[in-house]
């Protein structure tokens, strides 16, 4: 079976993210405490890192900071999930970008679920990596490669920061709060880790 893969830009971001919301110094010292290396600090270590590499530090780097902050890392990763999405916008290209400006002059009900294929395009390291279905009036994303997951069995799901960039994603495309739920998890020992979005109402 082969090992997850992750793209090393998102990865990038994702660290950048982090170290912005929660501070060099504390970002720094989560690292240590998990005995992760301190360069791991820096988005520029992983330039040059392969996508198997960048899913095992995706993964490590969001346990470390599930166990530094216990029942308080829900919060915390969804915050930077909110903020990954805005970062990787900005960071697009130009396909990327007009995909994103064409979404936001669809119908609502089509808006969705494009936003929701621009997400999978962007953080997906492999076409097929995360699929979208239809489930009558709702929409479900399923990440069946997940890294944050790896080697990791939990109790409940942890995709903390997948699940907040579904609805920023979507916040941003129709202006409205969307309900996302991890109804599915590979910490769980789940297949995939799968986002269901209640749209119909």
């Amino acid at each position: 079976m082969s090992k997850p893969g992750f793209s090393s830009r998102v990865l990038r971001r994702f660290v950048e993210t982090a170290a912005e919301q929660l501070g060099a110094e504390q970002f720094a010292a989560i690292l240590a405490l998990s005995k992760l290396p301190a360069i791991w600090s820096k988005p520029e270590t992983f330039l040059q890192v392969d996508a198997v590499e960048s899913a095992k530090a995706y993964a490590q780097v969001q346990a470390a900071m599930r166990m530094h902050f216990g029942r308080g890392a829900r919060g915390v990763l969804t915050r930077i999930g909110q903020r990954l999405w805005h970062r990787l916008l900005d960071d697009a290209a130009f396909t990327g970008k007009a995909q994103a400006a064409v979404i936001r002059r669809l119908p609502l009900n089509v808006r969705r679920k494009s936003t929701l294929e621009l997400l999978a395009r962007f953080i997906a390291a492999q076409p097929g990596d995360i699929t979208i279905h239809t489930l009558d009036l709702d929409l479900l994303l399923a990440d069946h490669v997940s890294p944050t997951t790896d080697g990791y069995r939990e109790g409940s799901p942890i995709c903390f920061v997948t699940q907040s960039l579904v609805r920023e994603s979507l916040l941003w495309s129709t202006g409205q709060e969307q309900d996302v739920d991890e109804i599915s998890c590979k910490t769980l020992g789940d297949n995939a880790c799968e986002f269901k979005i209640t749209t119909g109402k």
